[in-house]
């Protein structure tokens, strides 16, 4: 009988590689969606006919109940977030609702549900935060610089309490930034391969952008959905921090972007104050070693293939004539 996943945020980037992966692996998939006036589900057209969807919300105990008893999930994937950490200055409180009491709601419906049912929080680097140490693994000290991060470590802290207190299969994977053509145009990342492309097709002439020197640890979403998988897979529950082990700056990530076109990025990227947080993360940097071993995971896609993997995209996208789609 086909293992049952449950996966929330199964219409993000990590949610539809995490779907077709689990497809691949012969899984019935389900997908918690929530209801919109126009459900958005461009990742996952090309396996919709393949999937169980349940209309719910992280913010709603009753639907996660309900889905749970619909799914009878044997592993649940929580991948639904408010993830844009801009934002959650804006929206404080919801995104604690949802990013830290959500976490709650989800693990007490599996708890009632069906217990031996296994857990996989999708936790951040952003954590960190103020960083303490680096690289920065399981045991580093969190130190988080955002409502979206305080929110997280909420998150991280619950599932742990519920493995501890009830003995429930839960893990946290602690991931880096990881991108790719489907990641959303809020992100830094795809902004820049986003207009990176415009401004090749000429149909823009310049891109706006914050701190330049901020580093991040970007790797493939593809491979680390792979480590999701993995984690669950293991007798017992843990925690891993899944990062290619390189930094590279935003500059660095302009430089490739616009060379890949053969364009000079200092001809077109103008640093606006406006794309400043109010308590910057300067520099994340994460250390694998303990999944590489535990779970022989490790990331395939290298940092100048991931940053033209998504300029190609991009640009194939505004080539066609969609220049809305997600990816």
């Amino acid at each position: 009988m086909a293992k049952r996943a449950l996966i929330t945020g199964i219409t993000g980037q990590d949610g539809s590689y995490l779907a077709e992966l689990l497809l691949d692996k012969g899984y019935e998939v389900h997908g918690l969606v929530r209801r919109a006036a126009t459900p958005s589900t461009e990742r996952i057209d090309h396996i919709l006919d393949r999937l169980t969807l349940h209309v719910g919300e992280l913010a709603d105990q009753t639907s996660l109940v309900d889905a749970m008893e619909s799914s009878q999930a044997d592993e649940v994937y929580n991948l639904a977030a408010q993830s844009f950490v801009g934002d959650s200055w804006t929206i404080p409180v919801s995104t604690g609702d949802v990013d830290g009491l959500g976490v709650t709601r989800l693990l007490e419906a599996i708890r009632r549900v069906k217990p031996t049912a296994r857990f996989y929080q999708a936790a951040t680097s952003e954590m960190y935060g103020k960083v303490h140490e680096v690289p920065q693994k399981e045991t580093t000290p969190f130190h988080p610089r955002s409502p979206y991060g305080v929110a997280k470590v909420y998150g991280f802290f619950i599932t742990l309490n519920y493995r501890e207190s009830y003995g429930m299969h839960a893990s946290n994977g602690i991931l880096f930034n990881h991108e790719s053509p489907r990641r959303g145009l809020e992100f830094v990342t795809r902004k820049i391969t986003n207009q990176v492309a415009r401004i090749k097709l000429g149909l823009a002439n310049e891109l706006n952008l914050g701190n330049l020197d901020s580093k991040r640890d970007w790797g493939f979403a593809g491979d680390y959905v792979e480590l999701m998988w993995r984690m669950l897979q293991q007798d017992e529950p843990d925690d891993y921090v899944a990062a290619t082990g390189e930094t590279h700056t935003v500059r660095e990530f302009c430089e490739i972007a616009f060379g890949h076109v053969g364009l000079d990025y200092n001809d077109f990227v103008k640093v606006d104050d406006r794309f400043v947080r109010p308590a910057e993360v300067d520099l994340l940097l994460g250390d694998p070693a303990k999944a590489k071993s535990v779970l022989g995971w490790k990331p395939n896609v290298s940092f100048r293939e991931l940053v033209e993997m998504m300029v190609d995209a991009d640009l194939a996208r505004h080539a066609a004539g969609h220049p809305g789609a997600i990816g």
